[in-house]
């Protein structure tokens, strides 16, 4: 009798309102590594699928949107801590995906968590920077705030399975908005794999849903979804994000247009703009009122 032990190979699943289906279709496909070799088998999404994760989404949104951006820094970096107890996982996860050597996939993880420390530390100082006091004539206050847009639907870059990946979705809900993310569709495994630790970090469900598949089938009702206030098309090719552009403007969505040829430098300091793509600016006037005595107004 063998004493060889058969290996358990992990069933990669969506994330979706918190929870891990497979797809509704049933459907799977073949993701291999750099050279060919074969990984496993993702869930390959529907549009059933997409539409499940925009109710989610949606359901998700005001509580998320709803909480202080304080507390939202907090999940944030809670995500942090949980990716790096699992850094190992993620590193052999990202060094099959991208053919990379294992130091070389070390520094892409290291840097992704590092990532969300980042936005974890702008969630309660982005109001400040682009709102605040205006100045005008008259006996007014005038101010303005930022608000999240809404349910945003994201592509995520397609070369770089997770470094690029955590760039896409750590802005959007840093800012209170809520995300279906499609994953990079030839290495979706370590975006699969961070639902898990999603569900493990405090993050609301619903707040992130993660779908893998092929990339224009899913893209194409989240572009035209009357619930989808905007799209993120970073993972979509020329002619894949004009096809989608189209497909927004029916609803008047907020669009980010891909960089050309997938060329973002995803290791350089991401600056603020990914931020404020999706936030909407609401502005405020209120009468100053008169002095009275004590110099309080009223």
């Amino acid at each position: 009798m063998s004493d060889a032990r058969l290996s358990v190979f992990k069933t990669y699943k969506l994330y979706v309102g918190g929870k891990f289906p497979r797809s509704e279709s049933g459907r799977v496909y073949e993701v291999t590594d750099a050279k060919g070799k074969w990984l496993a088998n993702a869930p390959l999404s529907s549009r059933k699928d997409a539409r499940d994760a925009v109710v989610a989404a949606r359901k998700a949104f005001g509580g998320w949107s709803g909480a202080t951006a304080y507390n939202r820094g907090q999940i944030l970096y809670r995500i942090a801590e949980m990716l790096e107890g699992r850094r190992d996982q993620y590193v052999a996860e990202v060094a099959d995906a991208e053919g990379l050597s294992k130091p070389k996939a070390a520094a892409q993880v290291d840097a992704a968590i590092d990532r969300w420390v980042w936005y974890a530390g702008w969630t309660d100082k982005i109001a400040q920077v682009v709102g605040g006091g205006n100045p005008v004539a008259g006996p007014f206050f005038n101010l303005s705030t930022p608000e999240p847009t809404g349910v945003v639907a994201v592509l995520a870059p397609q070369k770089s399975s997770f470094l690029g990946l955590v760039s896409v979705i750590a802005p959007v809900i840093a800012t209170g908005n809520t995300a279906v993310v499609i994953a990079s569709e030839k290495s979706p495994l370590p975006a699969l794999s961070l639902g898990e630790v999603l569900a493990t970090s405090d993050l609301p469900g619903g707040v992130v849903n993660i779908l893998s598949g092929r990339t224009a089938e899913i893209a194409a009702p989240l572009a035209a979804h009357q619930d989808v206030n905007a799209i993120d098309l970073t993972g979509a090719d020329e002619t894949l994000a004009k096809e989608l552009e189209i497909a927004a403007a029916d609803n008047l969505k907020r669009v980010l247009r891909p960089h050309p040829v997938d060329g973002t430098d995803w290791s350089a300091t991401p600056g603020t703009d990914r931020m404020t793509a999706f936030l909407e600016t609401k502005t405020v006037w209120h009468p100053t009122g008169a002095l009275g005595a004590s110099g309080s107004s009223y």
